[in-house]
């Protein structure tokens, strides 16, 4: 199976939610159509970055990345109802390298 990543910088918790919400939406979201392999907080220059592995179904190429896309796209909607997210990344995991899509 394919594996991705979708990494989210996050700017601020939305009133009335605790930090670990973040992590748990967005794990909930992605494990809702893919399974989750790992996840992990990163301070980077200061910016907090939830970074979640997960995998695709083995399918066309373009589908694969299609469907990475769409899972990232739809966890960013779900992290965004918990905390204020900036830019959204997915990248694949090719031949021992990330590679962003």
């Amino acid at each position: 199976m394919p594996s991705f990543r979708v990494q989210l910088n996050i700017l601020g918790l939305l009133p009335g939610n605790p930090p670990e919400a973040v992590m748990e939406t967005a794990v909930q979201a992605l494990a809702a159509a893919h399974h989750v392999e790992a996840n992990q907080l990163d301070i980077v220059s200061g910016v907090p970055r939830i970074t979640l592995r997960f995998t695709v179904p083995d399918d066309e190429w373009s589908v694969e990345n299609s469907r990475a896309r769409r899972a990232a796209i739809n966890m960013r909607a779900a992290v965004e109802e918990v905390a204020k997210g900036q830019d959204l990344r997915v990248l694949r995991r090719i031949r021992g390298r990330w590679t962003v899509l």
